[in-house]
């Protein structure tokens, strides 16, 4: 076999790594896993392409926009291939579960605390007064940053605008974001017309939904399903379609637990997308949090276990690059309503407006791995030195 060094003449060749080594391998990788999907993508690049050159680099950045075109975390999308380039189907399996299973542990640990001894500890009740204001910082930094990228003309500006009018007339996002996508498609083929259309729309419809307490095994893994087929830029984009599933329609969350739920995510080593764990278990306890952990990964998989080949060239077609980027736009006004009623909920007095404040500004300055981590942190510490 070609020896794998970064000096090495010969073509990169991936090895044929058992399969138990693989899933250890990956299962590191998802212990170490700190920093937000940047860190970890960049982890899994040093090692897999610069250092063990299983791919070059060319075909790493190739597959990697294609994950960021679909749906779902790229990091963990980008462990399923690697596994599968290495050990087949079965290794793309392990691989995945590999990365996911240290947050997900974690997350149900903390979420079975959180529940059995949080709401009523003093302690953890000071620790999140800190971090809900720092959770509410980040996603306006995360609308900025993905805002940035998605809205790049004034269409797409107006159609995110929509999508959050839509949000607040009670519109579901089913019905809004397909509409986005397709009328961002017609716009560039020279039709201005359903953009208008589209625009006027949250004013003549309202979201008729059922108010579910207890949701079903089958209904948690449906929500998780649904959310992870639309998390289109990154896990924040999850964030709209979770919250009014959890906290809007089914009403077994409340905003200050979703919060919570988000700033538990954000101290551990796993993609944020990870916090659905939380979604779920308190809507059905341990199996609630499995099933909707099942829905919202596994999409994740199929994209690669499938068809890796298909997804690549399904991409390449311009009128599916169109819808995407009008779904995108849609998200991006989504997470800024949702943004809106998290930060109304979070900040509710000088002490969180000085603790949002503080959080955001570490947000835009500090560009460090464990960036995220170390603001959850330096919030709840501050938030328990206040009360």
């Amino acid at each position: 076999m070609p020896e794998n060094t970064p000096n090495s003449q010969t073509q990169p060749t991936p090895p044929r790594e058992p399969h138990g080594r693989l899933f250890l391998r990956f299962l590191r990788f998802g212990a170490l896993a700190w920093g937000g999907p940047v860190a970890q993508i960049a982890m899994i690049r040093q090692e897999l392409v610069e250092e063990e050159r299983w791919v070059s680099r060319e075909r790493f950045n190739r597959v990697l926009a294609v994950y960021q075109a679909l749906p779902g975390p790229e990091a963990h999308e980008l462990c399923v291939y690697f596994g599968m380039v290495a050990g087949g189907r079965i290794g793309g399996l392990l691989a995945g579960l590999g990365f996911m299973l240290p947050g997900f542990v974690l997350m149900l640990a903390l979420s079975w605390f959180y529940v059995t001894y949080g709401i009523a500890s003093p302690l953890f009740a000071a620790v999140f007064y800190g971090c809900k204001p720092a959770v509410a910082a980040v996603i306006v930094r995360a609308v900025q940053r993905i805002g940035g990228h998605a809205l790049v003309d004034p269409w797409l500006w107006g159609i995110a605008v929509g999508a959050g009018i839509a949000g607040m007339a009670g519109v579901h996002f089913l019905v809004t974001l397909p509409l986005a996508g397709a009328a961002y498609v017609l716009v560039r083929r020279g039709s201005a017309a359903p953009l208008r259309t589209f625009l006027v729309l949250p004013l003549a419809l309202a979201a008729q939904s059922a108010y579910y307490l207890h949701p079903s095994l089958p209904a948690l893994f449906g929500y998780g399903l649904r959310s992870g087929l639309l998390t289109f830029g990154g896990a924040y984009t999850v964030i709209p379609f979770l919250q009014h599933d959890a906290v809007v329609t089914g009403g077994w969350m409340t905003n200050a637990q979703f919060l919570d739920g988000l700033a538990l995510s954000g101290i551990i080593p796993a993609p944020l997308i990870i916090f659905s764990t939380f979604v779920g278990f308190l809507g059905g306890g341990l199996p609630g949090g499995a099933a909707i952990t099942a829905g919202i990964f596994l999409p994740s998989f199929a994209f690669t276990l499938i068809g890796q080949g298909y997804i690549e060239r399904l991409v390449e077609n311009r009128g599916v690059h169109a819808f995407l980027d009008g779904i995108a736009a849609g998200v991006v006004g989504l997470i800024a309503f949702t943004a809106l009623g998290l930060f109304r909920e979070a900040v509710t007095d000088l002490p969180g407006a000085v603790i949002f404040a503080l959080a955001l500004a570490a947000s835009y300055l500090w560009k460090a791995k464990g960036a995220v981590a170390a603001v959850m942190l330096g919030a709840g510490v501050l938030g328990w030195l206040i009360s």
